[in-house]
């Protein structure tokens, strides 16, 4: 049901279509070809050759009238630009930080931020840390940990908000490395453990636990807004208040957040840095300005600020993010339907196919997810992303496959026809087979790996 129309039970497209692209299509013996030419991995075929893309819903957003429109009056001065200024100003709004460092995406946020406050033999707790997120924190010697709740591990689980930091847990990590944890961390949505929501108690209560050990809380805030929906509509006492004021209460709570803007910042490439912490600044502003950029750009053009000062504040407009959830809501459902088993509760910008229930006859070591990747792209053109074994070796708790969905870009038309899809490889399921890895980097493997099937 329709919170914002009560009288209507569908959920439309807050939006109408001002410019199109053309869809490309291939018949499955051309996709045979092209997924062979690619090593069977989804990250090296070309866009060109993708139906629907849902690989992420980073920096795949449609943008809107509003955000080119305001590109075109941006100030490209290299330093103290008005554009800057704008920007600056809503996320000092949105966040309540002082302190604002642009970057050009969120890894970039990381590198500094890790660079600046990290050491070997450091460890960093979180809910579940990303792929970026753990191989920057890998690189510098530290130890990335996992500390998120036990239904966050189970997809059958319906917890609310799977994406908790355990508390007890953090509690006792806390005491036992007593000195060697120079930042503490959450992840909102907690996009490794199937795009699950945090509930405001519980960073409540992680933010008591940093701060009664002298650790500093950040927060990697790239689903900020669709976090806080979750906790606006699941978690008690929260339905009266606007999304905008939950997520000023979050940000109150930690010292500092890295967010990657090309999330719920709702552009194509940015991304920053926000602190209350003055006493970081000259380190992380040296080292912006040695790798990025001047401070007040960052590595961004002018316009990309332009576009996301107007981006951050339409992520937190309701009826857009009552749209965006009731998307994973609608497919997780029509998948369930149809044989085909998810991550529940559905999350908000992704769909995750627990592959481990979904082809029982293939064992992580033959790379389940990566395997009904390929299948989904052989049968429907979708390419999707596998976040498992291969993505995360033997830390991987689940082997899942992950339908992100691009903000503002795709219709229910084009999600009903791929559910109509999907009916054929659940009828094959039991013909699909494993993969090896035959060549892979020493980071962040994933992207760029090439496989073959298992003889």
């Amino acid at each position: 049901m329709s919170t914002t129309d009560p009288e209507h039970r569908t959920i439309i497209e807050p939006f109408k279509v001002k410019v199109m692209e053309p869809l490309p299509f291939r018949t499955r013996a051309e996709r045979e070809r092209i997924l062979a030419e690619a090593g069977n991995n989804l990250f090296l075929v070309p866009a060109r050759e993708v139906t629907f893309d849902f690989l992420t819903d980073s920096g795949t957003t449609a943008m809107s009238a509003a955000q080119w429109a305001a590109m075109m009056v941006a100030d490209e001065s290299y330093a103290g630009s008005r554009s800057f200024e704008k920007f600056e100003a809503v996320v000092q709004r949105v966040t309540g930080f002082t302190h604002v460092i642009p970057t050009h995406q969120g890894r970039a946020a990381e590198r500094l931020l890790f660079s600046t406050l990290v050491k070997p033999g450091h460890f960093v707790p979180s809910n579940n840390h990303f792929d970026t997120t753990r191989a920057n924190l890998e690189q510098l010697g530290a130890t990335a940990v996992d500390l998120v709740i036990a239904e966050g591990k189970d997809p059958t689980s319906r917890h609310p908000f799977k994406g908790n930091i355990d508390l007890p847990r953090l509690e006792a990590f806390c005491r036992e490395h007593a000195g060697r944890i120079p930042l503490g961390m959450i992840t909102i949505t907690n996009n490794t453990g199937g795009g699950q929501p945090v509930s405001l108690a519980n960073l409540r209560g992680a933010a008591e636990i940093y701060r009664r050990h002298g650790i500093p809380f950040v927060i990697d805030a790239c689903r900020f807004a669709e976090n806080a929906w979750f906790v606006k509509v699941r978690e008690e006492g929260q339905l009266e208040r606007a999304p905008r004021e939950i997520a000023r209460e979050v940000f109150e709570l930690a010292d500092a957040c890295l967010v990657s803007a090309k999330k719920d910042g709702m552009v194509n490439i940015g991304g920053f840095i926000a602190t209350r912490r003055a006493e970081w600044l000259p380190a992380l502003r040296s080292l912006l300005i040695l790798t990025e950029g001047f401070p007040t750009y960052g590595g961004l053009a002018a316009r990309d600020l332009e576009a996301l000062a107007i981006g951050l504040e339409e992520s937190l407009d309701e009826r857009y993010l009552e749209y965006r959830v009731a998307v994973s809501r609608y497919m997780a459902e029509g998948l369930e339907r149809r044989g085909v088993p998810v991550m529940q509760p559905p999350g908000g910008h992704a769909v995750y196919i627990d592959a481990r229930r979904f082809l029982p006859h293939i064992p992580p070591a033959e790379l389940p997810a990566q395997a009904l990747t390929c299948e989904l792209y052989l049968a429907l053109g979708v390419r999707a992303c596998e976040i498992g074994t291969v993505m995360f070796g033997d830390k991987a708790s689940m082997e899942l496959v992950r339908l992100a969905f691009p903000r503002r870009v795709y219709t229910q038309a084009h999600f009903d026809y791929i559910l109509e899809g999907i009916e054929g490889v659940v009828a094959r399921k039991a013909e699909l087979r494993g993969l090896r890895i035959v060549e892979e980097p020493p980071f962040l493997r994933h992207f760029t790996a090439r496989f073959a099937p298992v003889s």
